[in-house]
């Protein structure tokens, strides 16, 4: 009986921390949402020195409490599922340790308090919590439509790199160091610069021949910029597989079919 209560527990914990399909998750998520920001918030304000002096100690207590609550949720992830160590690996148990750790470690030896400011990686929870069930199509479909255009878009940066290249090596013999251009590196980067139209000013063409190419290259930005929109935009118009926020209990894998009855990775029961 008491293996059966455990296990049922269990259950209910893993529902309420990763299924953000049902009232008690979303409910859990929106809390987890509203202290993440709040920390996020009570971070910045601490590095504003007229703000520590006069509200130190209010913002201390504010950190121990979102740190108290994160620790405890942090438990109860590792509680609920059948591997731990598969969160503990995980990218987003990563970033959740991380984000709790600085303020123990402030906590026990004071000299260490820079690493305070480690606790803004808690806004990357964020990703975590957009799971709720208006983004997670969405945030589904554009992450696989980036996992499956990655090899595209390495190969087109790869030529813009060296697209930059050349140019950057015309614009040094054209120009010389006389108008900046001191080396191919320093070139390369000026390309670089006005190829993403950002356009620093702190170098700038003299010759008519290098402002000729300067407005080829400017030119050449604009539609660069729109090819990887385009490589991912493709993607995303061939998918129609709708996918939710189910995490498995056993393996912690996630990405399930809305019409899914069992985990694609272990085989597992899915809760329904």
């Amino acid at each position: 009986m008491n293996e059966s209560a455990n296990s049922k527990f269990r259950h209910k914990l893993h529902t309420v921390i990763y299924e953000a399909d049902t009232p008690a998750g979303k409910l859990f998520d929106l809390i987890l949402l509203g202290l993440i920001l709040l920390s996020i918030a009570a971070v910045m304000l601490e590095s504003v020195a007229s703000v520590k002096v006069i509200y130190g100690k209010e913002l201390a207590v504010i950190e121990w409490v979102i740190t108290i609550f994160f620790t405890m949720e942090y438990i109860g992830r590792l509680v609920s599922v059948k591997k731990p160590l598969t969160f503990v690996l995980s990218l987003y148990g990563i970033i959740d340790l991380l984000a709790l750790l600085p303020s123990y470690v402030d906590l026990l030896f004071p000299g260490f308090h820079f690493l305070v400011a480690l606790r803004a990686l808690r806004l990357l929870r964020i990703f975590r919590i957009l799971k709720l069930v208006h983004f997670v199509g969405a945030g589904n479909q554009l992450m696989d439509a980036l996992r499956r255009s990655r090899t595209k878009i390495a190969v087109f940066l790869f030529s813009v790199i060296v697209i930059c290249v050349i140019l950057g090596t015309v614009m040094y013999i054209v120009e010389g160091p006389d108008s900046g251009f001191t080396s191919i590196p320093m070139s390369v980067y000026w390309t670089i610069v006005t190829l993403t139209t950002v356009g620093f000013g702190d170098i700038t063409p003299a010759t008519p021949l290098g402002q000729f190419i300067s407005v080829i290259i400017m030119i050449l930005g604009y539609g660069i910029i729109a090819v990887p929109t385009g490589l991912v935009g493709a993607q995303l118009m061939k998918q129609d597989v709708q996918l939710n926020t189910q995490k498995c209990p056993n393996c912690n894998a996630d990405h399930h079919r809305d019409d899914a009855k069992f985990c694609y990775n272990c085989g597992h029961s899915l809760n329904k």
